[in-house]
């Protein structure tokens, strides 16, 4: 199949597209030397139809595609679809809707946590994918056919896959509990990365205020340069320098490049001027503004077996109702509802409180307890 490289031919596979009450999607771009991904090839599907569309094709205006991505007509099929999301509303400022996720409904059927698309593939319509062209370099051309072939595997199978999952969501009633996942993956804040927010991606490993504020300057000097130079963080500045800067805090080139995590070039330059004038920023911040390290929560008597228990019932529930566990709440939230109970995590909110919440604090209140019958858990109300 040979992608399309220009855009009347682009306008003519989206007509056809748009009549359709759903679409596959998938993309393959590259990372590894930007900070914003290269989109390179995209491959889209109907249930009667399949379309390659070379990204990177000179001349290509890819509009009518973002124009199909918008049309609230038509359900778009991607699987694992953050990182296609990011791309598509970063290039369009766009978000895909309405909007499913073959790894989140099959999460929520008990397929496995984070399942693979291969694997998926082969649990519901008994196709096997060849992986051997996954790690492609998609900016090189020409692709093979090989590659090709591989590419729009991608969104054939998944018409399948959607399919089927489609199916079992409205037998088991399960299909609002999709939506409530697909609610955070269509919120345009979920793929904005603000420079004042990028401190929160690092560990607190300063503690007095004004280290702190340093830190949180550095940061978003940081992620500001990285997304204007279009560059990875790590190669602007490496998160162990911010941390040095953060403990040092250097005020003049000098300092700076005394520290192990910086360079003669990057301390004397321009760069380092400006990282400078980060560094002053933080250190004028009022400690008042500067959010504090969260301090470990005190033992509390019990809360560990708590929490033991809460794993036990959870991974009961989970098999109970064939839904992958990790969907329901991961150890933390589990340690959370342990501790209050009233805690502010997703086990406690919507469908997850009405599997598994409830009958979690019921548990922890004393209740119901929990007994081993037969080989197997069972929950027995308390006496």
């Amino acid at each position: 199949m040979e992608p399309i490289a220009d855009t009347e031919s682009l306008q003519a596979a989206i007509n056809k597209l748009s009549t359709s009450k759903y679409v596959t999607v998938d993309t393959e771009f590259q990372r590894e030397s930007t900070f914003w991904s290269i989109l390179c090839l995209i491959q889209i599907a109907s249930p009667d139809e399949c379309f390659l569309i070379d990204a990177l094709a000179d001349g290509l205006d890819l509009q009518p595609f973002y124009d199909l991505m918008a049309d609230e007509r038509i359900v778009k099929v991607f699987h694992a679809s953050r990182q296609d999301i990011e791309i598509i509303h970063h290039q369009a400022g766009i978000i895909p809707a309405p909007l499913f996720d073959s790894q989140v409904a099959a999460m929520v059927l008990g397929y496995g946590d984070s399942i693979s698309y291969d694997a998926l593939v082969r649990k519901t319509v008994g196709a096997e994918i060849d992986k051997a062209h996954r790690f492609t370099d998609w900016t090189r051309r020409p692709l093979s056919d090989a590659q090709l072939n591989y590419a729009i595997g991608d969104v054939t199978h998944l018409r399948g896959v959607y399919e089927r999952l489609s199916r079992e969501l409205a037998e088991a009633d399960r299909a609002h509990w999709v939506d409530e996942e697909m609610a955070i993956l269509i919120d345009p804040a979920t793929y904005e990365a603000h420079p004042e927010d990028a401190w929160k991606r690092l560990k607190f490993r300063v503690k007095k205020p004004g280290q702190i504020a340093v830190l949180m300057e550095v940061a978003a000097w940081r992620e500001a340069e990285a997304q204007r130079r279009d560059m990875p963080r790590r190669r602007v500045l490496k998160d162990e320098a911010i941390y040095e800067i953060a403990a040092q805090m250097p005020r003049t080139p000098e300092a700076l490049e005394k520290l192990r995590s910086i360079g003669r070039g990057l301390a004397r330059g321009g760069q380092g001027k400006s990282l400078l004038g980060a560094v002053a920023t933080g250190l004028a911040r009022d400690p008042d503004t500067v959010p504090r390290p969260p301090k470990p929560p005190r033992p509390v008597e019990g809360v560990s077996a708590t929490t033991d228990l809460l794993k036990v019932l959870c991974k009961k529930i989970a098999e109970d109702n064939s839904v992958a566990q990790r969907v329901i709440a991961n150890v933390d939230d589990l340690e959370k509802i342990a501790f209050d109970n009233d805690a502010d995590v997703p086990a406690l909110r919507g469908w997850r409180r009405e599997l598994f919440g409830d009958i979690a604090l019921e548990l922890k209140s004393g209740k119901i307890g929990l007994a081993v019958k037969n080989g197997k858990v069972s929950i027995v109300e308390a006496d």
